[in-house]
């Protein structure tokens, strides 16, 4: 009996992971040219990029901002509900805000983002909903839907978090070929840690 479970365990996990692999298969062809004004506003901005989302999208976006930053672009994580107690004070004019809300409905994402709107910065909003409340308060709308069936009830975002974060990282792939970033610059930004070791040994 206790193989049995045990078998049964090691099957559901495969097929979590397979599940998982066809979200991230279904992401290629959702590609459009959305997805140039994206790497427009955000390798040709004056300002710094502003990251934010909420709940799990929270997650990617503090994961996003990290990369950026790696790939050459100055940004940051800014947390949305903060904001609303002084901290959008932190965005100016000449900055791109980049929001991630699978349905483009939080609230305190929504106020944020229309300080944002009156402070001049661009929005970029990663969405499913591109006629939410955030679609329509955006300058561009990068649309990226995540198949039925990937999460658990529909809510609990384990697939459609690695699909939003995929579609993250063909951006940052894109910014860093399109803006030069070299190894070395990227050295001087990382000195620590394992990473930091390898570059210093390969000089």
């Amino acid at each position: 009996m206790q193989l049995e479970k045990s078998d049964r365990l090691i099957q559901r996990a495969r097929d979590v992971i397979e599940t998982e692999i066809i979200g991230i298969e279904s992401l290629p062809d959702q590609f459009t040219s959305d997805i140039n004004r994206v790497i427009d506003l955000l390798l040709h901005r004056k300002g710094k990029v502003m990251v934010t989302g909420a709940g799990t999208s929270r997650t990617i976006a503090e994961r996003f901002a990290h990369l950026l930053s790696c790939c050459g672009i100055p940004a940051l994580f800014i947390h949305a509900a903060d904001c609303l107690h002084g901290g959008a004070g932190a965005i100016q004019s000449d900055d791109v805000l980049y929001i991630i809300s699978k349905g483009g409905q939080s609230e305190e994402i929504n106020q944020f983002a229309q300080i944002a709107h009156q402070r001049g910065a661009k929005i970029i909003a990663h969405t499913e909903k591109p006629d939410s409340p955030l679609g329509k308060l955006a300058d561009v709308v990068f649309k990226v839907v995540s198949p039925v069936g990937i999460d658990p009830f529909g809510m609990v975002a384990t697939g459609s978090s690695l699909v939003n974060a995929a579609a993250c990282d063909a951006i940052c792939v894109i910014l860093l070929e399109e803006g030069g970033y070299t190894k070395e610059a990227f050295g001087l930004t990382h000195p620590s840690g394992a990473v930091g070791i390898k570059l210093a040994e390969e000089e």
